[in-house]
C-alpha cells in the first residue's frame, strides 16, 4: 500500500513539472509569436512609410508641374488681356463714353 501512494505522489510529482514545463514552452511560444508580430508589423509600416515618402516626392512633383503649367497659363491669358487693352484701349473709352453720355 506504501509502495502504491508512493508512485501516486511520485506520478502527481511528475505530472505537475509536465504540465509546469508545458506552461514554460506556452509561455515561451506566445513570447516568440509577439515578437514575430511585431518584427511583422514594424516591417509592413516601415514599407508603408517608404511607400508614403515616394508618393509624397511624385505627388510634389506633380503639383510643381501642374502649378508650372498653370502659371504658364496665366500668363498667357495675362499677356493677351494687356495686348487687347493696348490695341482696344482708345475705342473701349469712347464706347463707354458714348453709351454714357448717349
Amino acid at each position: 500500500m506504501q509502495d502504491m501512494i508512493k508512485r501516486i505522489i511520485e506520478a502527481d510529482h511528475e505530472a505537475r513539472a509536465l504540465e509546469e514545463d508545458n506552461q514554460i514552452a506556452a509561455e515561451k511560444e506566445k513570447a516568440k509569436i509577439e515578437a514575430q508580430a511585431q518584427a511583422i508589423h514594424k516591417k509592413y509600416m516601415e514599407e508603408a512609410d517608404e511607400e508614403i515618402a515616394k508618393n509624397e516626392a511624385y505627388l510634389e512633383k506633380l503639383y510643381e508641374r501642374k502649378l508650372s503649367e498653370e502659371e504658364a497659363k496665366q500668363e498667357s491669358v495675362m499677356i493677351k488681356l494687356r495686348s487687347d487693352f493696348e490695341n482696344n484701349r482708345d475705342r473701349w473709352v469712347d464706347e463707354i463714353v458714348n453709351r454714357v453720355i448717349g
